[in-house]
């Protein structure tokens, strides 16, 4: 398997090279947020934001020409560990090739460890952003590191999904942004696409598309529940304010139907936000109309959440764009072991110059990863744990200088066993 994965790896290298169109053109136009690096912009991002790499936006600076074969190990220097709780170890290391040095931070997860447990964590509303490290605090976790892209300066929530063991799912879409990674049922780590699959009963006509997003969809309907926050406006519809529609609905009935939308209101029962096509089979509910919407993720994880995109999947490496480095953060998963992987690579530093996507699926791969994801990068790239004293730190250089303020996380929590 490791030397297929490696095979490919130097596949993913030999495409990133060929030419703009698949690694991004350092020449090119850039999107408002300026960060997509030369590629077309996703439908599935709002019109303000396309993050490929960060957030924030920011473009990363390119990489140099790199031997493509053979594929030399780096020089390791600086390597440091140490049990952060049982069933989780922190490993810090530098290196340097032939395009500079990095350092990494590793957390290295047994989820079968008796009182282990990995969920989503945030603030509680799905739009409150927060320090990673205030984020692990509500619920007391051992360790962690930022979580999902999300619309940054505007509504504040996560782009894709995310589910907690406790409260359920939080937000998610019928499709797009749905490369996640998951504890299933019977407790093991995994990596796939999780699309949402809801509906409300009776009424095959109304296609609930998005649940508490930053936006809906063109032509979709939104549903927005209590945990979203206060009202958006205009912002869920990307602008759009004709052709759009509000409904509510409280204790299973339609209270009432708009043509415009409220703006830093509280949310009681549910909002559905209609767009276009959406916002027309809205207009038809009359007040009082009942209505039930179920809402679920495929196959029912216990917890959930998002990235942008594969770095390695179905034992293939996915990542081509091998040109802007920049701060990574990546979840993986060992399938021989069970164990997560969960990584941050500094960059925008003298000491550490980022990496890119095809560098980051890399080194994944060499950590013993079998499936991963990238989540957000840039200056949210931030790593929360236990030092060796026992104190929560932030154990890695976030390259604003401090911890940007983030959607979500994942975070480890321990109990020791009764």
């Amino acid at each position: 398997m490791r030397s297929r994965l490696l095979s490919v790896s130097l596949a993913a290298c030999l495409l990133a090279a060929t030419g703009p169109a698949l690694a991004g053109d350092p020449g090119s136009d850039a999107s408002p947020s300026g960060d997509h690096g030369g590629q077309e912009r996703r439908s599935d991002v709002p019109r303000n934001l396309d993050p490929e790499h960060s957030s924030g936006g920011a473009k990363g600076p390119i990489a140099g020409e790199a031997p493509l074969w053979p594929r030399r190990a780096p020089t390791q220097t600086s390597r440091v560990s140490w049990q952060v709780s049982p069933g989780v170890t922190f490993t810090r290391w530098s290196q340097t090739d032939a395009r500079g040095p990095i350092t990494a931070h590793l957390l290295t997860i047994d989820p079968r460890t008796p009182g282990l447990r990995i969920d989503y964590a945030s603030m509680g509303s799905v739009r409150r952003t927060a320090p990673v490290r205030d984020i692990l605090a509500v619920d007391h976790a051992v360790a962690g590191v930022n979580g999902d892209f999300y619309d940054i300066g505007h509504t504040g929530a996560p782009l894709g999904l995310g589910k907690d063991r406790q409260r359920g799912l939080l937000h998610a879409r019928e499709d797009g942004w749905n490369s996640a990674f998951f504890i299933n049922r019977r407790g093991r780590a995994g990596i796939d696409d999780l699309p949402m699959q809801a509906r409300v009963v009776g009424r095959p006509d109304l296609e609930v598309t998005n649940l508490n997003s930053p936006f809906v969809r063109p032509g979709g309907i939104g549903v927005y529940t209590p945990r979203w926050g206060r009202t958006a406006g205009y912002r869920v519809t990307q602008g759009q304010e004709k052709a759009v529609r509000a409904v509510t609905v409280v204790n299973g009935r339609v209270r009432t139907n708009k043509g415009k939308l409220s703006k830093d209101e509280p949310i009681k029962g549910l909002l559905f936000i209609g767009r276009g096509a959406g916002a027309e089979v809205l207009r038809k509910l009359d007040k009082g109309t009942r209505i039930k919407v179920r809402w679920a993720l495929e196959n029912q994880p216990q917890m959930a959440i998002s990235g942008n995109h594969f770095l390695v999947h179905d034992g293939i490496i996915r990542a081509v764009d091998d040109r802007q480095m920049h701060p990574r953060t990546a979840v993986g998963v060992d399938d021989d072991t069970g164990e997560v992987l969960l990584l941050v690579i500094d960059g925008r530093q003298e000491d550490s110059r980022g990496y890119t996507m095809v560098e980051l699926a890399n080194l994944m791969v060499d950590l013993g990863a079998d499936e991963a994801v990238n989540l957000d990068g840039g200056g949210s790239s931030t790593m929360v744990a236990k030092n060796r004293n026992g104190n929560m730190s932030v154990l890695n250089d976030p390259s604003d200088g401090f911890q940007r303020w983030v959607a979500n996380a994942v975070e480890v929590t321990y109990s020791p066993p009764s």
